[in-house]
């Protein structure tokens, strides 16, 4: 009898197998790539093809007309947590006070002024004059001595903006009168030096400024609050004219000669030709901004003597 053939073990069958879940979505996916062409009209693109206008010729970056105003150390000086450097506002604040102080050494080298000036002798007397004038006008009441009292303080701070606003109209310079910590320092400390004064002359007398005379009584505490905020916001509102004009003129005239350049090198002939308007509006607002600088000049001390003759002569 044949022996039977071994049975061989069937080959199992396969199972199915369950297909792996698709993976998650990345809430936050890859940005595309820097040259990647948009896909849709309501693709913005990259942050390069966005600001691309903006970039100046050069290449050097964004062409801002706030540049100007950057604040850089010159000289890197830190103690402690506390940052002491010299900037660049600090080397033309040191600018403005050694031109102060050569136009007034040319003046008075060898013993004084000459009988005929000369025109750094003209120039002084003409700013002395003008301040000294200026004092007698808008204080009133006390005699001329008194008055001299205040004289040098206005004359260098009419000075020392006059000197700072015409430096910033020098291309590439720094218009310090441009910053308002600048300009609040300025006005917060001349602020304090007036009401020391008030108080000096009038004693406790001198919070009468705050209630004129005849007012009802009803209305005193209103009055009262409403004349100390205006009286405390003395101290701000000089310095923020100042800052404003300035920050504001040269912006405009960096914006507008700017756009002239750009349209200067265009390689077009209808460009070159069509760049003489924003050259000859430069050129106008450049002489506006030589007088706004003087302007703001007179302005910050003509208010300086008019708070100043407030805190002497109350009402």
């Amino acid at each position: 009898m044949n022996n039977p053939e071994p049975v061989g073990l069937a080959e199992p069958t396969p199972v199915a197998t369950i297909a792996d879940p698709a993976p998650p979505m990345d809430p936050f996916p890859e940005p595309a790539a820097p040259n990647a062409p948009w896909d849709s009209p309501l693709d913005c693109g990259s942050l390069s093809d966005i600001i691309a206008p903006f970039i100046d010729a050069a290449g050097s970056g964004p062409a801002s007309p706030l540049d100007q105003f950057e604040i850089f150390p010159l000289l890197p000086i830190q103690i402690g947590d506390f940052f002491f450097s010299f900037t660049n506002s600090s080397l033309f604040m040191l600018l403005t006070l050694g031109l102060v102080l050569l136009q007034i050494l040319l003046v008075t080298k060898k013993g004084g002024g000459k009988l005929v000036p000369n025109a750094w002798q003209s120039v002084v007397e003409l700013i002395y004059d003008f301040v000294l004038n200026l004092v007698n006008e808008q204080i009133g009441g006390p005699s001329a001595n008194v008055k001299q009292k205040f004289f040098p303080c206005i004359l260098v701070t009419f000075t020392f903006l006059l000197f700072c606003n015409l430096q910033g109209m020098i291309p590439f310079s720094f218009t310090v009168t441009s910053h308002f910590l600048i300009t609040l320092a300025l006005s917060f400390s001349l602020f304090i030096g007036i009401t020391i004064v008030g108080f000096q002359r009038h004693g406790l007398h001198f919070f009468s400024f705050l209630l004129p005379a005849g007012v009802p009584l009803p209305l005193a505490p209103f009055l009262v609050l409403l004349e100390l905020i205006s009286h405390c916001f003395r101290a701000l509102s000089s310095g923020i004219r100042l800052f404003a004009n300035m920050m504001a003129g040269h912006s405009l005239v960096k914006i507008l000669s700017g756009f002239a350049w750009t349209m200067l090198f265009m390689n077009n002939i209808f460009y070159f030709i069509g760049d003489l308007g924003p050259l000859f509006i430069v050129l106008a607002l450049t002489g506006l901004e030589l007088g706004v600088a003087i302007l703001q000049a007179y302005v910050f001390t003509i208010l300086i003597c008019i708070y100043l003759n407030d805190a002497i002569n109350l009402h």
